[in-house]
């Protein structure tokens, strides 16, 4: 890659080597050729699910909320197709020591009520997800800055307000990569109605993205959630078609079928009852490419006979218990690869070869061996379960997961079921499921830490299984702290060889993005964290 400027970013050499390399092993696009010159009218229809929760930055941490805040919202960045980071809203970030970072914002940027996002829009925003007495799912990505705590309710004291246009943040410590998260949904700025009632005003967000809601009714609930674009945004991100429905679907089998009868415009999750034909459907519109999204199942640390020395003999013999590459061969085809690690390949860093990574071989042999040895502390009983929601095309890879558990160890495993995503994300996110959990992590922005810290490091907002060990929470900051973005990788390997060890979540393997797109679009472009760009997508 020729060396540049990454997004207007003029820091130390450090933290433009590490966005740089985050970027340059990113998966290239998938475009169609384009039918208009200029933007187009109609609405696009895509495929989505109804989130968890109101649609609020600093608490949406799942695909469904996610979708639809991206294109309500800017932030100070933004990632094109490769990952590659861009100022939005942003005129330039910079810093001498990657600990106090200097922020300015573009002249004349609005949310859809006409309120200008300022700097007073970011730090009340960040303050608000931070704060211990919100239970911000996605409070955990503010740690590093000075003034955040997980036992007081305090605001972030490195966040300070210079002049409407120009704010800084400082960090506990130097964090080379901090520039690179800034485009994540938790970043995001809110205007101030937001403050006067969070609940109603996630219910019917104002934004200052590309696309805005037409009306409180634009988000039929368990239906669809309708954008139009917004007449007052000055991004790079303009929309080139009339709007985006976001239709949520509980079968990726009835929304495939919609894609063929040309009633979906979009789909990104081809189900795997039509993997063997798919490319067949939709020929040059079939789309299969790499994309940074790791599988997993989470098994809670407080789950019966999966603590202590016995439950780690339990979770190394469940994970060499699973056949991982008969499971992506027959039921995938092609579309999934099974995990060495607990990241992707697509990301810069990615090691294949790390000590300890043979645990998520197949061996049926040491899986019986050592489940007897955890027999010998406390007798197995009951039934080894895993969740999943039913309405995202997960049955056949649960189940066939589970049969490679019974049959190795001889034990009753089986799928547990749940009606949606939101269903399930609900018991998880209140920690009372009673079994093993399906998870995965789709990046938020490219970097090996966001696959670890997020997910494993301790309180974090999506520790969904509550892992905690010192070691890694100190090889996380260690690897933060890093100046270079192979130095940095280094703690993350020895992180990631704890967790071999520890195995808080079962690797399983690595997801293609397979998807498609009717005859009715052209200009579709999946981009590096499988998520398509809607906004460039034309229909007539």
């Amino acid at each position: 890659m020729k060396i540049r400027r990454i997004g207007g970013l003029t820091a130390a050499i450090a933290v433009s080597a590490l966005a740089l390399a985050a970027c340059s092993s990113s998966p290239s696009a998938t475009t169609t050729t384009t039918a208009a010159s200029g933007p187009t009218t109609g609405i696009v229809s895509v495929n989505g699910s109804e989130p968890q929760n109101p649609l609020i930055p600093t608490n949406t941490n799942e695909t469904g909320g996610g979708k639809i805040l991206t294109l309500l919202f800017a932030g100070l960045v933004y990632y094109d197709a490769k990952g590659a980071p861009h100022n939005e809203v942003a005129d330039s970030i910079t810093t001498t020591d990657a600990t106090t970072y200097t922020i300015k914002i573009k002249p004349g940027w609005k949310f859809t009520n006409g309120e200008a996002v300022t700097s007073k829009s970011f730090v009340d925003a960040w303050n608000y997800g931070a704060k211990l007495s919100n239970k911000q799912l996605n409070s955990y990505f503010f740690e590093g800055i000075q003034g955040f705590s997980y036992d007081a309710d305090s605001d972030l004291t490195g966040l300070k307000i210079v002049d409407d246009s120009t704010f800084t943040v400082t960090l506990k410590q130097p964090e080379a990569d901090f520039p690179l998260r800034l485009g994540y949904t938790a970043f995001y700025p809110l205007p101030s109605v937001a403050f006067k009632d969070m609940t109603a005003f996630g219910a019917d967000p104002v934004g200052d993205g590309p696309y805005m809601f037409k009306s409180a009714s634009s988000w039929e609930h368990n239906v669809k959630a309708d954008v139009i674009p917004n007449p007052g945004y000055i991004g790079d991100r303009k929309p080139m078609n009339g709007g985006v429905s976001v239709k949520f679907y509980t079968s990726q089998d009835a929304a495939y079928q919609d894609l063929l009868a040309n009633n979906l415009d979009v789909l990104d999750a081809i189900p795997d009852s039509a993997f063997g034909v798919y490319k067949t459907d939709l020929g040059d519109r079939a789309v299969n490419q790499p994309a940074a999204i790791f599988q997993s199942f989470t098994i809670p640390q407080n789950l019966a006979h999966f603590t202590g020395a016995e439950g780690n003999l339990r979770r190394q013999a469940i994970s060499l218990s699973i056949d991982r590459k008969t499971i992506t061969d027959k039921i995938f085809q092609g579309t999934r690869t099974p995990a060495k690690d607990f990241t992707s390949p697509v990301i810069a860093g990615y090691n294949p070869n790390l000590t300890g990574s043979d645990v998520l071989d197949f061996n049926a042999a040491k899986a019986k061996q050592l489940w007897a040895q955890a027999d010998a502390i406390s007798p197995w009983s009951g039934s080894f379960t895993i969740g999943y929601n039913a309405d995202g095309g997960h049955q056949a890879w649960v189940d066939a997961v589970a049969n490679s558990i019974k049959n190795t160890l001889g034990i009753d495993a089986q799928g547990s079921p749940y009606p949606t995503f939101k269903d399930l994300r609900t018991v998880i996110t209140n920690h009372t499921i009673k079994g093993a959990f399906r998870t995965g992590w789709q990046a938020d922005y490219p970097s090996l830490y966001n696959f670890l810290g997020p997910i494993y490091g301790t309180g974090a907002g999506s520790n969904d299984g509550q892992y905690s060990n010192p070691q890694v929470d100190t090889l996380l900051k260690q690897g933060l702290a890093a100046k270079s973005v192979d130095a940095a990788n280094k703690y993350f390997d020895q992180v990631q060889e704890i967790l071999f060890k520890d195995l808080p979540a079962i690797p399983l393997w690595y997801s293609n993005v397979t998807g498609g797109y009717a005859s009715t679009v052209t200009n579709v472009q999946f981009g590096w964290d499988s998520v398509p760009l809607y906004y460039q997508i034309k229909k007539a």
